[in-house]
């Protein structure tokens, strides 16, 4: 191998190494309205019965705040229900790449991808990287990103985990934040998973302005 070789495969390394979130830049933008109150649980499939539309709901999905969503993967399926939330921005939480069929709906929807490769948190084998959770975090706490749709697959424990986190930042208490964590993972909860979520130091983050409604004192 020359040395032209062996400097082009360093440099690319480099910048692999840098880029710890992936974004999809589109052209087209949305216009954007207020959210209804919060609702902590999943959410039912639900029906528009004025038409022959069905609007469905992702697995797992619910409005963690003002702006903020959260939902496991969404399909082909429940594009019509996404479009009603006139989201600006999705968090992917997962390393696989996002499906044509996805990307070509976001970007005629002037929708920006937000892609954190986490590896799911199965222990003893992978833990989350708190550095990615951090970098997470400042997308969620950006208004700019509002409406933003955070998702796994399943919308439990990688999810579960971002959203735990930024009820820490919140001052929620720990025992509310596992309640809210376990109502999602059910049988699947993690001790692993709760256990990184107590220990996440949110300090680094609190200088970030919070304009959420669970936030407010």
């Amino acid at each position: 191998m020359n040395e032209d070789t062996k400097t082009e495969l360093n440099q690319n390394q480099q910048q692999g190494s840098q880029q710890i979130c992936r974004t999809i830049e589109v052209v087209a933008t949305v216009d954007h309205v207020d959210m209804s109150p919060p609702i902590m649980s999943p959410v039912v499939v639900a029906y528009n019965t004025g038409d022959d539309l069905s609007l469905i709901p992702p697995l797992n999905f619910a409005m963690v705040d003002n702006g903020i969503f959260r939902s496991g993967f969404p399909y082909s399926a429940n594009f019509s229900f996404l479009q009603t939330l006139n989201l600006r921005s999705i968090i992917y939480l997962c390393p696989e790449p996002y499906p044509e069929a996805n990307t070509e709906f976001l970007k005629s929807n002037g929708i920006r991808l937000f892609q954190f490769g986490i590896e799911g948190n199965k222990e003893p084998f992978v833990n989350i990287p708190e550095d990615t959770i951090r970098e997470a975090l400042k997308v969620v706490l950006d208004v700019r990103n509002h409406p933003v749709l955070i998702h796994c697959k399943r919308g439990k424990h990688r999810t579960g985990c971002l959203v735990g986190c930024l009820r820490k930042l919140q001052r929620w208490c720990l025992s509310s934040v596992f309640d809210e964590y376990q109502r999602f993972a059910a049988a699947k909860a993690r001790v692993a998973d709760q256990r990184f979520m107590e220990l996440f130091d949110v300090s680094s983050l609190k200088h970030l302005p919070m304009s959420f409604s669970c936030s407010k004192k």
